[in-house]
Formats: C-alpha cells, sequence, structure tokens
C-alpha cells in the first residue's frame, strides 16, 4: 500500500514543488501503479483540502492506462478519513468522503461500463471502540445509501429523480494506534464483525505513533501482541482477518527500504499488507524500488509469532516510562532542530494520539517525523531513548521474539554521534546492555556535529539537516 507520508527526503520527478500538492498526489497515484506496481494507493482526507474526484481525474488522465488496469478490481484506493470521535474540527469532512464515494461509483461505472465500485474501504484512525466502527458503516449505509428510499410529497423516491446510490455497503478498517487498544484490537474487533456477514476484515495497526508516543522497543512488542491476538480470533471467528502495518524507512517508524524487505517480512510474518511511504519511493533508485515492491507482491502471510503477552507488556511498562523521562528533557531541543525539517507535503498530517494534543507532561513536540529529523540531526537516534531500561533476560526474549531486532538496532546506531555519550548517561548505558557492534557513518556524524555545535549561532541549519538526511536515505 503506497501512503502519502512525507518522510522522504527527495521530492519524485513528477513534483511540481519540494511540496507536494493536491495534483501531484494524482500523479503520485498513477505513478506507484503504473510504474512501481503498488496495488493499492492510501488517499488521506484528514487534514487538507481533499481532491473527491480521484477516481474521475485518474480516469479521465490517464485513460490508456486504466482502460487496461481496472480500480477496484486490479488496483484499489483505500480512503483515510477523519474520526469524529476525535477530530472534531474535522469531522464533517467524514461525511463529504463517504457521499463521494457513490460519485466515483458513478463515474467508474460510466468509464468501465460494469458494476465494480472503485472505492469500497475506509480506514478509520484513532479506533477505540466497536462503535466508532459502526457508526461510519451503519452512517454510509443508511444515510448516504439509505437517502435513496426516500420518497418527496409526490411520493417519487430519491432514486428516481438523481440515480441509484452504490455501492450498497463499505467496509470500515480500524486504525488502533495507542497501547491500550492496539492490546485490545482483537476484541474490538471481534465486538465489529459480529452480526455482520464478512468475507474477510483487515486491521490496521500503526507502527510510527506507538513509538513516538512509547519508545521504538514498546512499538515492536506492542504490534507483535496485537498480531498473535488477531490471528487467534480468526481461528476463532472463521473470518479471515488481513493485517495492515504502517511501517516507514527509519528503523524508529518500521525500518522498511527496499534492501530489508525480506527482513521486515520475516519479522511481521502474519502481516498482509506492508505500507510504502514516501522515503521508500522516492529516495531509492527506482530499480530497487521495483525490486523491494515485487518481494512485498509475491510474498504470502504466514503465522505470526507466539508470544508471552505478560512478559512483553512489563518490558513496554519499564521502556516506555524511562523513554518518556527522557523526551521530556529533549523535548526543547527537539523542538528547536525541527524548525529546520523541510515540508514535503501541502497538508496537515495526521494529528495521531499523544501527538493529538502535541504534549506530554505539558511539553509540546513535533509530529512523528519532524521529531525522528529532528533526533536524527543531532547524531541521537530515538530508538535507543528508553532502552537503558533493559536488561539481559529481557533481551534474551526481545530477541527470540524479534528475529531482526539487532539488524534494525545497528541501522539505527550507525547514525549516532559518539560525542553525546558523555553528556547522555541513559543513551550510553543503552549502547552498553545492547553491545551489538556496528559502524558509525563518519559523514553523518560530521554533520550532525556542526548542526549541535551551530545551534546556538542562529544559523540557517536546513541545509545540514537536508544533507544528514540524505545521508540517511529518509527525512525521518
Amino acid at each position: 500500500m503506497s501512503t502519502q507520508h512525507p518522510d522522504n527526503v527527495n521530492p519524485p520527478f513528477f513534483a511540481e514543488s519540494p511540496e507536494m500538492g493536491g495534483e501531484d498526489e494524482i500523479q503520485e497515484a498513477y505513478y506507484v501503479f503504473s510504474h512501481l506496481e503498488c496495488d493499492e494507493q492510501m488517499w488521506d482526507c484528514e487534514g487538507k483540502e481533499v481532491d473527491n474526484f480521484v477516481v474521475k481525474k485518474l480516469l479521465s488522465k490517464y485513460e490508456w492506462y486504466f482502460r487496461e488496469k481496472q480500480i477496484g478490481k486490479d488496483l484499489f484506493l483505500t480512503l483515510r478519513v477523519p474520526n469524529p470521535t476525535v477530530e472534531k474540527d474535522e469531522a464533517k469532512i467524514l461525511l463529504e468522503t463517504l457521499e463521494s464515494i457513490p460519485r466515483s461509483f458513478d463515474t467508474a461505472q460510466l468509464f468501465y461500463q460494469n458494476d465494480i465500485p472503485p472505492i469500497f474501504e475506509v480506514i478509520l484512525p484513532m479506533t477505540s471502540s466497536a462503535l466508532s466502527l459502526d457508526r461510519v458503516y451503519s452512517y454510509y449505509r443508511n444515510f448516504v445509501v439509505g437517502k435513496q428510499h426516500m420518497l418527496f410529497d409526490d411520493s417519487t423516491p430519491v432514486s428516481d429523480w438523481i440515480g441509484t446510490f452504490e455501492p450498497e455497503a463499505i467496509n470500515v478498517i480500524p486504525l488502533f494506534e495507542d497501547l491500550d487498544h492496539m492490546l485490545d484490537a482483537h476484541n474490538i474487533t471481534e465486538k465489529y464483525i459480529s452480526g455482520k456477514n464478512l468475507d474477510y476484515q483487515r486491521v490496521f495497526l500503526a507502527r510510527s505513533d506507538p513509538a513516538m508516543n512509547y519508545g521504538d522497543l514498546s512499538a515492536i512488542l506492542m504490534n507483535k501482541i496485537a498480531l498473535y491476538n488477531l490471528q487467534e480470533l480468526q481461528e476463532r471467528s472463521g473470518v479471515e482477518i488481513f493485517p495492515i502495518i504502517g511501517v516507514g524507512s527509519a528503523p524508529f517508524r518500521g525500518d522498511l527500504k527496499p534492501d530489508n524487505v525480506n527482513e521486515i517480512m520475516e519479522e511481521y510474518p502474519s502481516v498482509q499488507t506492508f505500507t510504502v511511504q514516501s522515503a521508500f519511493k522516492y529516495d531509492n533508485s527506482n530499480e530497487k524500488v521495483r525490486s523491494g515492491i515485487q518481494q512485498l507482491n509475491d510474498s504470502c502471510k504466514k503465522n505470526a509469532h507466539e508470544i508471552d503477552q505478560q512478559q512483553a507488556e512489563d518490558i513496554i511498562t519499564r521502556c516506555s516510562t524511562s523513554y518518556r523521562k527522557r523526551l521530556v528533557k529533549l523535548a526543547p531541543l527537539i523542538c528547536e532542530v525541527s524548525n529546520y525539517v523541510p515540508r514535503r507535503r501541502k497538508r496537515k498530517l495526521h494529528i495521531g494520539l499523544f501527538g493529538y494534543s502535541r504534549s506530554m507532561e505539558g511539553v509540546k513536540l513535533p509530529r512523528a517525523i519532524g521529531f525522528c529529523c529532528a533526533l536524527y540531526s543531532l547524531g541521537i537516534p530515538p530508538e535507543l531513548l528508553g532502552m537503558d531500561a533493559l536488561t539481559e533476560k529481557d533481551l534474551d526474549f526481545v530477541r527470540d521474539v524479534c528475529p531482526h531486532f539487532d539488524t534494525s538496532m545497528r541501522s539505527a546506531l550507525q547514525f549516532m554521534n559518539p560525542d553525546i555519550l558523555s553528556s547522555m548517561p541513559d543513551i550510553a548505558k543503552a549502547v552498553d546492555t545492547l553491545s551489538i557492534d556496528y559502524e558509525t557513518d563518519e559523514s553523518h556524524r560530521e554533520i550532525t556535529s556542526y548542526i549541535s555545535s551551530n545551534l546556538r549561532q542562529s544559523k540557517d541549519l536546513g541545509e545540514f539537516v537536508l544533507r544528514a538526511a540524505n545521508q540517511r536515505g529518509f527525512l525521518g
């Protein structure tokens, strides 16, 4: 699943400016389908001026391609909508977005001369209950589609006046992002699917926001627990569960890059769909990107790793507590450096959870990509924060359930500036406890040293933040 997460250093060749806008994203959808061979494009309807005519624009602008590849059958557009329970200011965008689905159906019906809906699934972020999912499901069915049966005063149904509304129903995909609801994802999903005649249910698990909220290792373990519980739900309910995981290129945000696709698939073997974010697509050679996506397309999901939930939760509690303590102290520095992080999309980012109020214990922080970029730019890999709480016994457990943990940490450690160790004893302790051999990226170290030493000099450090990101191969 290609997404619009702006974690890329380099703008794509087709973008009109470094900040991609609405028409760029139309072209992006065509590009990832036709050139990169992604199966699916997530269309983000949160917090920006949404182009609800995406289907019409794709079919009219790239008619020759979409005659051969049908949207809704061969390729898929999946809408991420605002959650009215949390995002009050964006609530009515949900209604506008749901209303656009039958219009897109009419456009595709005229184009393809069949009744296959081009859009039939929406993603609900920050899902906290089955009720929130049911409300989206029922609103579409009862009010968007259902109004076609309403009668005018002369007893004429609405459908006779403006036509029928299709599809009759949509699938709602829960996106779980915080600790409590990720650990309860199976129960919420089970309650939602109960009483519905479903062939399958997709479930989206966040990887980036949980890392920012609770620390990198906590996010990994949260996903492991959720995936195992969802597998048990599948066995218990008889409804096939297809998990989606939202991974970025930074180790802290999931560590999915074109050259380590197999490792990440082995880390999360029961995942059906992996997100391919902007750094994956635009900060690597076209040949590598296509090869990585081909590996994802050719794979089949397997059984989830079995995990001792009680032991994992104990580690999550200790690591997240330590993580948050370190974060509060680093917050002013993070915010200062994040001012130099370039924007890559003309859009307001998904607000997240701990990021919803953008504060923790009274301290404000940027969103996940800017947060990561700021720390990497200072030579402080965010993966290490909170890891000082680990014991040797914990590490044995982690390495057993996370086969590529050391590889991912080694990838992060190369971007650590060793000069920070003398002033950050918690990081030094984490590095010592992990005891992983790694090689420092000297070019990255040199740039981060310059940024750190000139931070108070009123210099424009944007160029150096960008150079460090280019050395890493991702913004944040």
